[in-house]
């Protein structure tokens, strides 16, 4: 068995891996010491939906959908993959970190941007911006291109700099049609045992993307989203300050938290978790 952030991985003698989502929740790198209930399903189940829309582009990890009853909605069975050491971002709006590094820089990742750019603007194009992974506790750290390449070598992050891309703009047309905007996602590849690029861990979920509210839209602040923006946006308020042990989330935060999870499910797939 392997723990990671929000995943517990289980192999057999198959080498085939039993990937199952719990209901814990990350934000700033860390833990939460709080569940939410039903979240690690509408993650498995979302993460389906997007893996069988995009099989076109790219393959996934997936092997079967046949688990245990214990973990009928929150697990699938994947094959192993030999994951690259970055994670793959795309972002097509300005905000969070690339909004940080903006307002210092006036570029993301190494990339100059135009001048007078909101929070909350949409990009001229779409960006990869990669990143280092990141253990529990540490922070992952927004990389150029070009370190990206040096980790992982310059073939394969083209490639993989081209899939992003591609995968995000897919994915952010279908959602828009959805009255979403897919503001920014993260995407992890691996390599299978006959040396494919495969897609895995999720894909497009609350945690690893931002969904906003397409009719409510306006650059300049904080957008309605139906991802954990919410919760950052306690914590921020809760004066934790995010390099210790996180506090225990209340209960309406939970609740909230919960609710905008099985919200970004129905906009997106048009069915009621």
């Amino acid at each position: 068995m392997r723990t990671g952030k929000v995943r517990d991985l289980y192999s057999n003698d198959s080498n085939e891996i039993l990937l199952v989502a719990s209901d814990r929740v990350s934000a700033y790198d860390w833990v939460m010491p709080t569940t939410i209930p039903g979240k690690g399903a509408v993650l498995t189940q979302l993460s389906l939906f997007w893996f069988e829309l995009l099989a076109d582009i790219v393959p996934n990890h997936i092997i079967s959908t046949d688990v245990p009853d214990i973990v009928s909605d929150r697990a699938i069975i994947v094959q192993p993959l030999e994951m690259f050491a970055v994670e793959c971002v795309a972002r097509g709006y300005l905000t969070g970190s690339g909004w940080s590094e903006y307002q210092n820089n006036g570029a993301v990742c190494g990339q100059p941007l135009p001048a007078g750019l909101l929070d909350g603007s949409k990009l001229p194009t779409t960006m990869f911006t990669p990143a280092t992974k990141a253990e529990i506790g540490d922070h992952d750290i927004n990389i150029d291109f070009e370190t990206a390449a040096k980790i992982i070598g310059a073939d394969d992050a083209q490639a993989l700099k081209e899939l992003t891309i591609t995968l995000y703009e897919t994915a952010a047309n279908f959602a828009s049609s959805r009255g979403i905007i897919l503001a920014d996602t993260k995407f992890e590849f691996g390599r299978s045992a006959s040396g494919e690029i495969v897609l895995g861990d999720e894909a497009l979920t609350p945690d690893s993307s931002r969904f906003w509210e397409l009719s409510t839209w306006a650059p300049g602040g904080a957008q309605a989203s139906y991802d954990k923006q919410f919760l950052r946006d306690y914590l921020i308020s809760s004066g934790w300050d995010r390099n210790s042990p996180p506090p225990e989330l209340p209960a309406e935060i939970v609740e909230k938290t919960a609710r905008r999870y099985k919200e970004a499910f129905f906009h997106l797939t048009g069915s009621v978790f």
